[in-house]
This record gives structure tokens, C-alpha cells and sequence, in this order.
């Protein structure tokens, strides 16, 4: 991909008020290629577009809704390879990372192509003769869909596809940081005949673009995905504005992986570096807070230094590389300070934390592991969103569900152990919206609901048969039939 690549508005492809640069973090010689940003002007366009072809699309036959997000779906997974090679050269991680986000994307475009096929509702008896009662669902309008950078196409997948499958329109901003990912989504979704203004692409900046969907009457809701900061602006938004818009918010994590003495060492270990460090550690799941009991505590962190000691830092596109770069400058500065701040606080660095030097510059970091990590740190309360995790010493497992659910977020949470008991009583009792026993706290299937608890997330659920309660609302209808 190369050249100058448009916004999409009002089934156009149209320039912007200037143009970005989409730099590859593993080269930060090599430039993907220039991206448009929309201006306010633009941001609005695309919103009336939508807004316009709204009474049409909501009306439309769910064979044809179904058609084309199975086309969709079809051509993402045909070319997984060479979209994640894209999506890899562009955001940082590892090839066959990106090349399973891609496979990801479009098994959900071709779910919901069949959830379009299975839209149901009910038909109750009234408490009063002769009348019946039918609850149907129906799309809510024109949607604002606004991405974050780490997953620059599953995350787009799962709000996108929803949001056509139940008839709504949408107006599309994805991370300033990886365009190329969503320009490329785009193509495919025009290819696959989409009529003019249900689908619109608009890149650009967040205090732009973002702030001209918040402020249009015309969009009925917004589904986010980012910082708690930014969430409670989008919240604050969505609430102040006149007609309120319904809200969707992923916030984030600080996600606790508990390792019971019982534990088999070597699946902890696994679960442990897989979803604390792959994918470069920038994961919402990522198992940042290892909570460890005493009897294995000291074999258990020896044993995840050995593995991190073989992991390959390197060119997210080279073979054999199994942690790339982090995507970019700002987000490396923040990761280090981090480390910086554990030293200070008096965590001990047991492993990593390091700049590392590669054939090609690029934000290269070997993941870090402190050890003696009081749960009351920030480096065990904050979310660093890198490949940072910490270790924090449990007398037991009451003492080890305690300090797991001791944090402000509440999204994934995972437990390695051989004990059903304890395996059971974590399941019901972590306070988080997805909970693993013996597998990564990161990694989850498509079909089945996304989200979390508490700081985590805010509104219903994503993904599975659980979106249509973002993206429909419910009418009740009454018929009399006479006496």
C-alpha cells in the first residue's frame, strides 16, 4: 500500500483538509503511505450521508444485509495473509498475530451475515382479551464507531459488522496511528456493495472527527473503544447532548492472572508470558498482574524468566520473532517511564525493561518482569499497556482472590490450578466480565460476548448475539382483533 488514500463519504472517496504519514514501528524508515484527515466539515458529511440513507438501509431484506457482509467476510479471509502482513508492518505485532486478527475479522463479518438470518422476536398473549402483543427489534440509526490502534481491523470487524447486520448506518473513525488497516477494511466493504452512506470512513484526529460525531443530533449512539479518559469525555458527551445518544464504552484493564501452588508449572508459565507479553503486551486482556502463592511463587518466577530469556524481540515481519516493536515513540515513553516508576517505588526488576538496538530502527523493548510488587503500586493499579507485568506474593488463595479483585478495573481475570474447587469458586467469584481457567487472560472467541466490570466497560456487551442489545432498541406493538 502506498500513495495518498482517501476518506470515504457518501459512497465517495474524498480527499481531506491535510494528509498523515503511517509510519512502521519495526522501521520507522519505511512510511505505508499518506492517509487523509477529515475535517470537521467532512465529519459532518459523512454523518448526513448516513443519516440519509438511513430509512432505506433499516428497511432493507436481511438476504441482502446477509449477502454482503458475508462477501465481506469472505475477502477479508482469502487475503488474511496479505492484510496482515499490513496490519503487522503497520501497528507492530508479530505476522502470524496479524494474520489471525485478519482470519479474526472475517469470521465475525460472516457471523453476522448469518445473525441477519436469525433475527427474532417475540409474540406474547395480553393480560387483556383479544389483543396480542408483538416485540420486535429495530436498528437505532446512524452509529459512530471510533477504533483504537492496537487491534486496527478485529475491533473495527466487531463493531461494524453488527451495526449493518441490525440496519443501522455508519460513520467510522479509526486510531490515527493505523489508517492503513481501516482504509483497506473500507475497500472491501464498498466492494462488496454497500449503498452510498451506510458505510463511511473518516480518518483524522480524535479532537476533530471524534468531537464532530459526539456533537451531531444525528448520530444516535457511539461505540468507543480507548483510555478511561477519553471514555468519560465520550461518556459525558453522549449524555450531555440533545437527543442523548446511547453509549458503548471498552475501557481497558489491569487484568489478574492467579497461580495456585497446585498449578501445573508448565501451563502457568505459558498462560503467564503468552498474555502478559505477546502482542507486544498492548492488549485490554493482557495478563499485567501475575498473583502468585507462597509455595510455588519462587519457582514460578524462575521459571518465567527462563521463557522470557528465549523470547525473540525483533521485526514484527521477520520469522521467529515472537514480540515486535511498540507502536510508536509516545507509547515506548510511557512504557519505560513505568519501569522507571516500579524502581521507584521499590518493586524489584527482575528481568527486562530495556532498549534494544535491531537492524532497522524501530521502538524495540525487551519485556519486563518485577517481582515484589505491592498490590497498592501504581505499576500494579495503573494500566501500562506494554510489556510490562508484575508479580505480587499471596499467602493463599483467599488472600490471592483478594488481591485479584482489588483494582478499579474489572475485564478479564484469569487462574492456573488443578483444583476444581478453587477452579469454581474464582469463576463465580472474580469480579471481571471474562474469566479464564488454565488459558491466557487474552485471547477470546468471536461468537461469544466481549467486556468487563467496574472501570472496564460501560454499557452492553460486544460481539455474539449479545451486540443487538447496543445496536437495536425494542418496540412493543398491540393489536386489538375485535370480539
Amino acid at each position: 500500500m502506498s500513495g495518498h488514500k482517501l476518506n470515504f463519504i457518501g459512497g465517495e472517496w474524498v480527499a481531506g483538509a491535510d494528509a498523515s504519514p503511517d509510519i512502521n514501528p519495526s522501521n520507522t524508515h519505511d512510511m505505508i503511505g499518506e492517509f487523509s484527515r477529515a475535517s470537521a466539515a467532512e465529519a459532518e458529511s459523512a454523518i448526513a450521508a448516513a443519516y440519509e440513507a438511513f430509512p432505506a438501509w433499516s428497511r432493507s431484506t436481511i438476504q441482502q444485509r446477509h449477502d454482503i457482509l458475508k462477501n465481506i467476510g469472505d475477502e477479508i479471509i482469502a487475503r488474511k495473509e496479505e492484510l496482515g502482513r499490513l496490519l503487522s508492518r503497520e501497528e507492530g505485532k508479530t505476522l502470524p498475530e496479524g494474520i489471525g486478527e485478519v482470519a479474526r475479522a472475517g469470521q465475525i463479518f460472516q457471523f453476522f451475515a448469518g445473525e441477519c438470518l436469525r433475527m427474532a422476536g417475540d409474540k406474547l398473549s395480553s393480560v387483556r382479551p383479544n389483543v396480542d402483543v408483538e416485540i420486535t427489534r429495530e436498528p437505532i440509526g446512524v452509529v459512530g464507531l471510533i477504533t483504537p490502534w492496537n487491534f486496527p481491523i478485529a475491533i473495527p470487524a466487531w463493531k461494524i459488522a453488527p451495526a449493518l447486520a441490525y440496519g443501522n448506518c455508519v460513520v467510522f473513525k479509526p486510531a490515527e496511528l493505523v489508517p492503513a488497516s481501516a482504509h483497506a477494511l473500507a475497500e472491501i466493504i464498498v466492494r462488496a456493495g454497500v449503498p452510498a452512506g451506510v458505510f463511511n470512513l473518516v480518518m483524522g484526529r480524535g479532537s476533530v472527527v471524534g468531537e464532530a460525531m459526539l456533537k451531531s443530533p444525528r448520530i444516535a449512539a457511539i461505540s468507543f473503544t480507548g483510555s478511561v479518559a477519553t471514555g468519560r469525555k465520550v461518556a459525558q458527551a453522549c449524555i450531555g447532548s440533545d437527543p442523548m445518544k446511547k453509549m458503548q464504552l471498552e475501557m481497558g484493564g489491569k487484568n489478574p492472572l492467579v497461580v495456585l501452588d497446585d498449578a501445573d508449572i508448565k501451563i502457568a508459565v505459558e498462560c503467564a508470558v503468552n498474555g502478559a507479553f505477546f502482542s507486544t503486551g498492548q492488549r485490554c486482556t493482557a495478563s499485567s498482574r501475575l498473583i502468585v502463592t507462597d509455595g510455588i511463587h519462587d519457582k514460578f518466577v524462575d521459571a518465567v524468566i527462563d521463557r522470557m530469556k528465549g523470547l525473540v524481540v525483533d521485526d514484527a515481519l521477520k520469522p521467529g520473532t515472537h514480540i515486535g516493536p511498540v507502536v510508536d515513540q509516545n507509547q515506548l515513553d510511557q512504557d519505560l517511564s513505568y519501569v522507571r516508576l516500579g524502581k521507584d517505588e521499590g518493586a524489584t526488576l527482575a528481568f527486562g525493561g530495556e532498549l534494544l538496538n535491531r537492524e532497522m530502527p524501530g521502538f524495540y523493548l525487551s519485556p519486563a518482569l518485577f517481582t515484589d510488587v505491592d498490590n497498592r503500586m501504581r505499576i500494579a493499579r495503573e494500566e501500562i499497556f506494554g510489556p510490562v507485568a508484575t508479580v505480587t506474593r499471596a499467602r493463599d488463595y483467599d488472600e490471592a482472590l483478594a488481591i485479584a479483585n482489588d483494582t478499579p478495573f474489572g475485564l478479564s481475570s484469569g487462574i492456573c490450578t488443578t483444583s476444581l474447587k478453587h477452579a469454581s469458586h474464582f469463576k463465580r467469584n472474580s469480579e471481571a466480565g471474562m474469566v479464564m481457567v488454565n488459558l491466557p487472560t487474552a485471547g477470546v472467541d468471536y461468537h461469544v460476548p466481549f467486556g468487563g466490570r467496574k472501570g472496564s466497560s460501560y454499557g452492553p456487551r460486544e460481539q455474539g448475539r449479545y451486540a443487538e442489545e447496543f445496536y437495536t432498541t425494542v418496540k412493543t406493538a398491540y393489536t386489538y382483533s375485535g370480539t
